[in-house]
């Protein structure tokens, strides 16, 4: 049994294939009025997910190359090996969704942070061929009337975590703590919890300057809620931008980029996806959040057959920003679209390309490394975009590997929500995925090219 999604404007439906009506969503958003591109009833999806479970139970599992275009004869590909597969079941998740990863400092072991309805599950994937479940730090409460997605940062070996459920806020977890791990899967409990929100969609982190940018929360209109980590045990609150009012996700950096006014400041670039009247205001927003007492809008531009503006990366040179709209596939019939925002003016951006590929699933999280940007396309798994034409408003798809093989529908029915790629072990890539768990991924490409 599979699930599908209904689109209604910007929120949708996940509704199991019963020949029942859909019932109503649990709005997820800001003050009820600003939802979230993805809202479901959570048993309509447990019953889904469970049937996927099962299906899923005898997936390949284990090293499998990509030959003459597929992986363990399931898995169409180019140019992309699995190396390991866990399923959901092995990771204790009904469901999964975000992840992030770290490399311990002290060990150099790899682990891959995973979040899933029951929480974050920690998985060492320092032999990328035999991952192992170390345990999993429970959800610090679930609401089955709301959405149980959650998200996942770091900042000097601590895991932050934000969720939307209520009153979830912000966990903090010592992930040394996982260096005395062994055996069976343990069960954590939370160092720290920051009680400053109740839910949040997202949470950013930059670990140059030691704040957390969290986003789609309950405060702040949905925009920037600065929080001081530096003490990553003891947060308090920095600051506030409500400006430009919801903000889906972020990425905070101390800029070093062309723009030499405000080289050395810390600047946030915002997909900005904020609720006006019936409608959604779509943008590209660009904050100088230096002062956090005072932060200073610098641009917030629009762009053409928007959906839903949900998540974006800079370049390594801070010139380029690709963006990736949620519903631009479903709402307007594109292809899986990545636009490429020249941000070399950081008051005057702009769109200098698109790139559509020739796959029809809608795109997600997208993050660059090196000249490559690893892309996390719902439907039709990672994609592997090489940026080296980026200048051009270009991107060419370089390699592949589809976790989802049953289509490349513009739904949300199943497959990649996240990737991981900066990890110890260059070439690693860490897949989670919805309906089928973790993989482990070793993109050929990267070899040579990070």
């Amino acid at each position: 049994m599979r699930a599908r999604w209904i689109t209604a404007g910007v929120g949708t439906l996940l509704v199991a294939v019963l020949g029942a009506a859909p019932s109503a969503a649990h709005d997820g958003g800001f003050h009820e009025v600003q939802p979230p591109p993805m809202e479901m009833q959570q048993q309509e999806f447990e019953a889904v997910a469970a049937a996927d479970a099962e299906e899923d139970s005898n997936a390949p599992r284990g090293f499998a190359p990509c030959i003459q275009g597929m992986a363990a004869d399931t898995y169409p590909c180019d140019g992309v090996d699995m190396l390991s597969h866990l399923t959901l079941d092995d990771l204790g998740f009904s469901f999964a969704n975000d992840m992030w990863g770290w490399t311990d400092p002290a060990t150099k072991k790899d682990y891959a942070l995973l979040g899933g309805t029951e929480g974050t599950a920690f998985v060492d994937i320092s032999d990328p061929k035999r991952p192992r479940h170390v345990g999993t730090l429970p959800a610090h409460v679930l609401d089955e009337n709301r959405p149980f997605w959650r998200d996942i940062k770091v900042h000097d070996d601590h895991a932050f975590i934000v969720s939307e459920q209520i009153p979830h806020g912000m966990q903090v977890f010592d992930l040394t703590r996982l260096r005395g791990a062994t055996g069976e899967p343990v069960t954590f409990d939370e160092d720290a919890h920051y009680d400053g929100i109740d839910r949040a969609h997202n949470v950013a982190v930059n670990e140059d300057t030691g704040f957390a940018y969290v986003v789609g929360s309950d405060t702040c209109e949905g925009g920037l809620h600065m929080v001081d980590i530096t003490a990553p045990t003891s947060p308090s609150f920095a600051g506030c931008f409500a400006e430009h009012g919801y903000i889906h996700d972020t990425q905070c950096v101390i800029y070093e980029g062309p723009d030499a006014r405000y080289r050395g400041n810390e600047i946030c670039f915002n997909s900005n996806a904020n609720r006006v009247g019936d409608g959604i205001e779509n943008r590209l927003s660009i904050v100088d959040v230096t002062d956090k007492d005072n932060p200073v809008a610098l641009a917030r531009e629009d762009y053409a057959e928007d959906g839903y503006s949900h998540q974006g990366s800079l370049t390594p040179d801070q010139r380029y920003f690709l963006h990736g709209d949620e519903l631009d596939e479903v709402e307007h019939g594109v292809n899986t679209r990545t636009r490429v925002w020249d941000v070399s003016d950081l008051t005057a951006p702009g769109v200098n390309g698109t790139f559509d590929n020739e796959t029809t699933s809608i795109d997600h999280n997208i993050y660059t490394e090196g000249s490559f940007a690893y892309a996390s396309n719902y439907t039709s798994g990672l994609r592997v975009y090489d940026t080296s034409e980026v200048a051009s408003g270009e991107l060419s798809e370089v390699a592949f590997f589809d976790v989802y093989p049953e289509n490349d529908n513009a739904t949300f029915e199943g497959g990649t929500w996240s990737n991981y790629s900066h990890f110890r072990q260059k070439g690693i890539v860490a897949v989670n995925t919805m309906d089928r768990g973790l993989f482990v991924l070793q993109p050929r490409v990267s070899r040579s090219g990070n």
